[in-house]
């Protein structure tokens, strides 16, 4: 891993399929909505397989890649925690546990800022993979127009081998109804600044995080 990790940067794909060449997976597809002048990341075969999704007709599909100059254990200490997502989402303004324990099946109720579409949005947990660092939800309720949503969160080590000296590449896709009245190209868009702002601002409290404990622990890693 190089002295000074790279800075965190972004690439939006729409997913049609992964390509597989050496046992990895390039997640590609068309309209890229925003590419910086990194080379493209590469996602292996075992990440990529928790974005392949069932998409209907009248659903839309996409994925945000962003890369953390933080390890993987501390950009996971924030996704996983289903219970506050606002940690990160700025969306968001609150959340309550509903029902569960905070294993999967758990629901919670979130909260939105007023100024987007929607109020309110039930959401279940499906998926939390503390090994492989996997978070997938539904939406199952609620007042906004995002019908039978359902988002996958993956995080990976930049470095392929072992994440506790690398950066992390944070993979998000997700696949949703297209509300009566929008195009996909509409829907997708809209969501797609959403997670955008999520993983960004991700991305800021990991960084910060990870230049804290450093610092404290002597480790220059991570601190630049």
């Amino acid at each position: 891993m190089p002295p000074n990790p790279p800075k965190s940067s972004m690439l939006v794909h729409r997913i049609n399929h992964t390509a597989t060449t050496g046992g990895v997976a390039t997640v590609t597809g068309c309209n890229h909505l925003k590419k910086n002048s990194s080379p493209a990341v590469v996602i292996p075969d075992a990440v990529a397989r928790y974005h392949t999704h069932a998409v209907a007709a009248n659903q839309c599909c996409s994925a945000v890649v962003q890369e953390i100059a933080a390890p993987v254990s501390a950009v996971w200490s924030v996704v996983r925690r289903f219970d506050n997502p606002q940690a990160y989402k700025h969306f968001v303004k609150s959340c309550h546990v509903i029902g569960g324990d905070g294993a999967v099946g758990t629901v919670r109720e979130v909260h939105v800022i007023s100024g987007l579409p929607a109020g309110r949005s039930t959401e279940r947990l499906e998926i939390l993979d503390e090994e492989e660092h996997v978070l997938s939800f539904s939406v199952v309720g609620g007042d906004h127009r995002l019908a039978n949503y359902r988002s996958v969160t993956t995080l990976h080590s930049s470095g392929g081998g072992d994440s506790s000296g690398a950066g992390t590449v944070v993979v998000e896709s997700y696949v949703v109804d297209v509300p009566p009245g929008n195009t996909k190209e509409d829907t997708c868009v809209f969501v797609d600044t959403i997670v955008k702002c999520n993983l960004q601002s991700l991305a800021h409290i990991a960084e910060n995080l990870t230049r804290r404990n450093c610092i404290n622990n002597n480790n220059t890693k991570f601190c630049t």
